[in-house]
């Protein structure tokens, strides 16, 4: 392992440390809702997620899913779902374990914190409805997580010496563009289905500010 692999191995280890701190085991162990969405989750990220294409191993391309995800289940058990679908992943040899530690921050942490940012200032800075809970808090940030971890990737891979520029802008970069709007929709369309169908399994989302009195 090189020694950006170490830190980003430890520095999610220490992420994952504080998460699991906060987490309220309890509730789990008593909601039959609460097991039947965090190992729902975690299997349907799974299956999302082997399901990739690419040329050169890592520049592999594939949904994330993950602004869906901290939506529905919060910023805490979403780290504990996508690390965990991570490493189910990375067992079956789709990626590689050395990688696991940057895969967590790149492909994880950044997702799932700038979906969590997202939401709080839309929260508490625009009005509450459901266009912009759909569009601000979903949509949005879906096509924005997954040109962030695309180039965040990318940029790791040149700045390891794994690849040159030119093969990671010509078969990873260039695909950045393709990937915004299918990955925006995908997150949209889920939100928009759960808080329709399913309103009380989303972990954000609540009526009193959502829809009554608008």
């Amino acid at each position: 392992m090189t020694l950006l692999q170490i830190l980003a191995a430890l520095g999610m280890v220490l992420l994952l440390t504080m998460v699991v701190k906060h987490i309220d085991w309890s509730h789990l162990c008593s909601s039959k809702k609460q097991q039947h969405l965090v190992f729902g989750a975690t299997a349907s990220l799974f299956i999302l997620w082997i399901f990739r294409a690419g040329i050169y191993e890592g520049l592999y391309v594939h949904f994330l899913w993950l602004s869906a995800l901290a939506l529905l289940l919060g910023l805490r058990w979403s780290m504990l779902v996508a690390t965990a679908a991570l490493v189910a992943v990375t067992a079956l040899g789709y990626e590689r374990w050395e990688m696991l530690g940057v895969n967590g921050l790149l492909g994880v942490t950044v997702p799932l914190l700038l979906t969590h940012l997202f939401f709080s200032v839309s929260f508490h800075r625009l009005p509450r409805n459901l266009f912009v809970y759909i569009f601000v808090c979903a949509f949005f940030p879906g096509a924005l997580v997954i040109a962030t971890k695309m180039a965040l990737l990318g940029g790791y891979y040149v700045l390891e010496g794994t690849y040159d520029w030119l093969t990671v802008k010509d078969n990873f970069i260039v695909l950045i563009p393709l990937m915004l709007f299918p990955e925006g929709m995908l997150n949209g369309m889920t939100m928009t289905l759960l808080i329709i169908y399913k309103p009380d399994w989303v972990y954000t989302f609540h009526d009193k500010f959502y829809i009554d009195g608008k």
